[in-house]
């Protein structure tokens, strides 16, 4: 950075950058935004930002954020444990819950397969996932990777994966645009995707 940016300022800007979707230009808006007259939401950040590293951590059984183990979702009696919805990210969870319409539970890849990219099997919670179709407890996996063709792969592989298991293996329905993510569908949307599953 230029010398007439104090190396605190230039520290903060290349950590907004590491942010998805942000780019220099953004870091640079949203770095000075703070330092004009924002200290209060300045340290209201950096107290957010220090609870998420504390407080936050990983379901042990289905892999959401959460702050307590087990998440309030798997807690949760009155939901059906048997029913499993494999979904890429955390933000897909939160999605298929503003439905109102489905009473599973979940199952976090936190991913998707993209060998161009490096991501393989071992880099998500598909093992996992088959730990839990094998404990029995699951009759049916409904799987809501994103229509994309990372997600499409990632469902084929789980599909092969999965094969020979007494367990019913269905698709969100096509509701859903192509190349799109369900973190951007409407609840309308993604209702009617999920009456439309497909056996697979």
């Amino acid at each position: 950075m230029n010398a007439a940016v104090p190396p605190s300022v230039t520290e903060l800007i290349e950590a907004f950058s590491q942010l998805p979707g942000i780019g220099p230009k953004t870091a640079s808006r949203l770095a000075f935004h703070l330092l004009r007259g924002q200290s209060e939401l300045a340290l209201r950040l950096a107290d957010a930002l220090h609870g998420l590293v504390e407080r936050t951590q990983f379901c042990s059984i289905c892999y959401n954020v959460t702050e307590n183990d087990p998440c309030p979702i798997c807690a949760d009696e009155t939901r059906d444990h048997s029913l499993v919805c494999v979904v890429e990210e955390p933000l897909d969870v939160l999605a298929m819950e503003r439905t109102e319409r489905y009473r599973g539970v979940y199952h976090v890849l936190h991913g998707a397969l993209s060998p161009l990219k490096g991501v393989f099997a071992e880099n998500l919670r598909i093992a996992e996932l088959e730990a839990r179709v094998r404990s029995g407890e699951v009759r049916e996996i409904i799987l809501a990777t994103n229509p994309t063709s990372e997600g499409d792969y990632t469902a084929a592989y789980i599909l092969q994966r999965l094969k020979g298991r007494e367990v019913r293996i269905t698709r969100l329905g096509r509701g859903l645009p192509m190349g799109g993510d369900l973190e951007y569908a409407d609840a309308v949307t993604l209702t009617r995707a999920l009456e439309a599953r497909q056996e697979l």
